[in-house]
């Protein structure tokens, strides 16, 4: 099976890379906007691909023929969105339409990643079969996308999840439980959100549902995050009491005071029973996330 990753470079990206270069059943397409970033070079073919380019993302399906593609590009600053929403639309919407266009000419399977921010988060947790309310324009793109697939006559398989943490090399943007981690060790006072409720994903559990999807050529969306729901501050929480950390410079404080420019849905979560049935997805506990984490990091410290 010939599988083509785009966003290679990202957090997703790298997981997928990892796993699939050693998968000797599968030959590997890894593509990225720009230079490959990832250290480890073999297993794989890397090539620069922008799929906000209808032409290269063309001439890149034609000639690397992949059976499926897993699009783990997207714009995801979810503030960032709402100022730069042409930016955002030509990468999460135009980008998947460019990318399943492609597919459907040479027969490939399309994996698109989409997010709980599809929501209003006011009958969290959800099912695959809710109805989506999007706050933010950067859910409202990402529903666009679905749409379009949903519309469309490729193969295509829709994953959704939360909140993806993990540990990557050379990343452009972080995640929350890193941060958590790094701030909580300086024991400086810390304000917390405890009125926003997620599953937070690791990015290996969510690659590895992409490759079940891939390996299955499963048709249809899913539900693809972490299986803990928790409050942002219980995130937090959670770090300090798996690392030892004190929670005392913790301060609980609402999202109204934070004055974002998007809108954040109050409670999404997951309902996983479709992917854990349909796929055998099988997601860790936070603190099993944590501990995965933490060997990742001792190799790199």
């Amino acid at each position: 099976m010939r599988i083509l990753i785009t966003g290679s470079n990202g957090l997703l990206g790298q997981k997928l890379l990892h796993k699939l270069r050693e998968d000797y059943s599968i030959q590997l397409i890894a593509t990225s906007k720009g230079e490959n970033r990832v250290s480890s070079k073999d297993g794989y073919t890397y090539i620069s691909l922008d799929i906000t380019n209808k032409e290269e993302v063309e001439k890149a399906m034609a000639e690397q023929l992949p059976d499926v593609v897993i699009n783990t590009a997207a714009m995801t600053n979810v503030d960032l969105c709402e100022d730069k929403k042409q930016e955002c639309n030509s990468l999460n919407v135009d980008g998947v339409g460019y990318l399943a266009d492609a597919c459907e000419r040479i027969d490939a399977h399309l994996i698109q990643i989409s997010t709980d921010f599809i929501f209003d988060g006011e009958n969290g947790p959800y099912t695959e079969q809710d109805i989506p309310n999007p706050l933010s324009f950067y859910g409202l793109s990402k529903l666009k996308s679905e749409n379009l697939l949903q519309a469309h006559s490729v193969k295509w398989t829709i994953l959704r999840t939360i909140i993806v943490f993990g540990v990557g090399e050379n990343l452009s943007k972080g995640n929350i439980v890193l941060w958590a981690k790094d701030a909580l060790a300086q024991g400086d006072p810390l304000n917390i959100i405890d009125d926003q409720f997620r599953a937070p994903t690791l990015a290996e559990d969510l690659a590895d549902i992409c490759i079940l999807a891939a390996k299955k050529k499963a048709l249809g969306v899913f539900n693809a995050s972490g299986k803990d729901i928790m409050s942002i501050y219980e995130i937090v929480e959670r770090v300090a009491n798996y690392y030892g950390n004190s929670t005392d410079n913790l301060n609980k404080i609402s999202t109204a005071t934070l004055n974002q420019k998007a809108v954040r849905p109050p409670k999404t979560g997951f309902i996983l029973d479709k992917s854990i049935n349909e796929l055998g997805y099988k997601p860790h506990s936070f603190e099993e996330c944590l501990a995965i984490m933490d060997e990742q990091l001792k190799t790199i410290d």
